[in-house]
């Protein structure tokens, strides 16, 4: 069973910046898809980024030049490096995993969540 927990989240003044962590225990593969998603109150969760097993990485286009995703996966973690953050980058935002071999390719595994809010 794959558990995702995230940290970094917190509050940050208009223009800074923040990084988030997630490190994956259980069963992970180096092809799986790890990411970031955001949802803010009353909205969809909406995907960030995504950073696939051959090193593609995918933005949403609200933050690229932003925002950078990294993964290490020595330790099966995730990073989000956000910078110039505004007020609509506000939400909690979550980690994904998912599996693109095997038998449990294409279930979608999500972590808890950490809040970020940009506020002045």
């Amino acid at each position: 069973q794959v558990q995702l927990v995230e940290s970094g989240g917190g509050l940050v003044q208009p223009g800074g910046s923040l990084r988030l962590s997630c490190e994956a225990t259980g069963s992970i593969l180096r092809t799986d898809a790890m990411g970031w998603y955001r949802q803010a109150p009353g909205k969809e969760r909406e995907l960030v980024a995504v950073h696939f097993g051959g090193g593609v990485k995918k933005y949403a286009e609200s933050v690229e030049g932003r925002f950078t995703i990294s993964r290490d996966d020595a330790y099966n973690a995730v990073y989000l490096q956000m910078n110039s953050l505004t007020p609509e980058d506000s939400a909690v935002y979550y980690c994904n995993l998912r599996p693109v071999t095997g038998p449990f390719r294409g279930m979608d595994y999500w972590g808890k969540g950490t809040l970020v809010t940009v506020s002045a």
